[in-house]
């Protein structure tokens, strides 16, 4: 089973005959398939939300995840020879209402966020996937340094608020931007480098 791993040093490409500077080059985004996933999606969650953010005392569990039958937990891996290696970034979605869904706690693991697109890519896999199944609207609170980031991709901000003791913007995705993703726990595969 694959292990969320903190650092290159602890990858287990670290340990074998691959050049020291290997990098994985594919990542796969989509809606965690097996329990691995699952389980590494809320300790990165716990990682960057209470250990580095702390925004939460122990653990960033919340009414979402223990009451909403359409929550989804999306992941981003690091692959080597087309298998699923590292799991490096999650998101959840969930339908709060019929046509009304959420997305919260986007997570990228700290030597991963300077990749281009891994936040973006989990993002549009679950706009996508929500539209496919009947979103009408997409809401998202965003801390603020990344409302910039949520514009260029085609989101409205429309409020302002103060959550967990951080500014967050209230802001909505544009439907017209995200066609309809029948297939989320395929989702799609990514290529390219570090920025």
């Amino acid at each position: 089973m694959p292990t969320l791993h903190t650092s290159a040093s602890t990858a287990p490409w670290a340990l074998c005959d691959l050049d020291p500077g290997f990098s994985p080059r594919e990542f796969r985004i989509q809606w965690a398939s097996n329990p691995w996933m699952q389980a590494q999606a809320r300790a990165l969650r716990r990682q960057v939300f209470c250990t580095e953010q702390r925004l939460f005392a122990q653990d960033d569990t919340d009414d979402v995840d223990r009451g909403s039958a359409s929550v989804q937990t999306l992941v981003a891996l690091s692959c080597i020879a087309g298998e699923a290696d590292e799991l490096i970034g999650t998101v959840r979605i969930h339908e709060a209402a019929p046509g009304l869904w959420w997305g919260s706690r986007l997570a990228v693991a700290p030597g991963w966020r300077q990749h281009r697109g891994l936040g973006s890519q989990l993002i549009r896999l679950a706009v996508c996937s929500a539209h496919a199944l009947g979103c009408e609207s997409f809401l998202a609170h965003v801390q603020a340094q990344n409302i910039p980031l949520f514009q260029r991709l085609h989101w409205q901000l429309l409020d302002q608020q103060l959550l967990h003791g951080l500014p967050h913007g209230l802001m909505q995705a544009d439907l017209a931007h995200y066609p309809a993703c029948h297939t989320p726990y395929a989702g799609f595969v990514i290529a390219g480098e570090r920025a």
